[in-house]
């Protein structure tokens, strides 16, 4: 059975507002430095690039998806101990990536959403880890059981945590 095309007109296309859009990568961004220090199990879940995933492929605009992972992967950066810009470089790939996939697909649909984000979450990792070894010289080993149990994690957080902020979405 083939998969139904889906024209760039009848892709819905989201706003969020002003608050919206910056409370709430703000609230993931300080939940992701924060709640891993009390809880050390929550640190196999990336809430940024959950939300880069999400605003990308909502407003499903490419200028939009890499400066909204531009912006939280910065702000990531800020909070953490390593160089900034590794995790604003992997956040941009991934927001323009999110935001060009969901103006072409329809990923409204929960098994789309979580094989978007798995696929997203090793681009993620693939891109941090090369730029952290290639251009700032850290000594990182992949480590592939790890690697592809975050990703399921991250693509079955993604389901609910997706549903839970289409909520904020504004039609346009």
């Amino acid at each position: 059975m083939a998969a139904p095309y889906v024209s760039r007109e009848q892709v819905e296309v989201h706003r969020f507002s002003v608050p919206v859009a910056v409370a709430i990568p703000v609230v993931a961004v300080f939940l992701q430095a924060f709640v891993p220090i009390r809880f050390p199990w929550f640190a196999v879940f990336d809430l940024p690039m959950l939300v880069t995933i999400f605003f990308g492929v909502a407003r499903r605009s490419q200028v939009s998806g890499l400066l909204t992972g531009a912006a939280i992967g910065l702000l990531q950066d800020s909070l953490t101990h390593q160089p900034i810009g590794l995790y604003g470089i992997a956040n941009t790939v991934v927001g323009y990536s999110a935001s060009s996939l969901g103006a072409k697909i329809d990923v409204e649909n929960p098994g789309t959403r979580m094989l978007m984000t798995f696929v997203f979450y090793l681009l993620h990792q693939v891109v941090y880890y090369a730029v952290a070894r290639g251009l700032v010289g850290q000594t990182l080993f992949w480590r592939w059981g790890h690697e592809s149990i975050g990703a399921v994690a991250n693509a079955l957080l993604a389901v609910f945590l997706f549903a839970l902020l289409a909520r904020f979405q504004q039609r346009t």
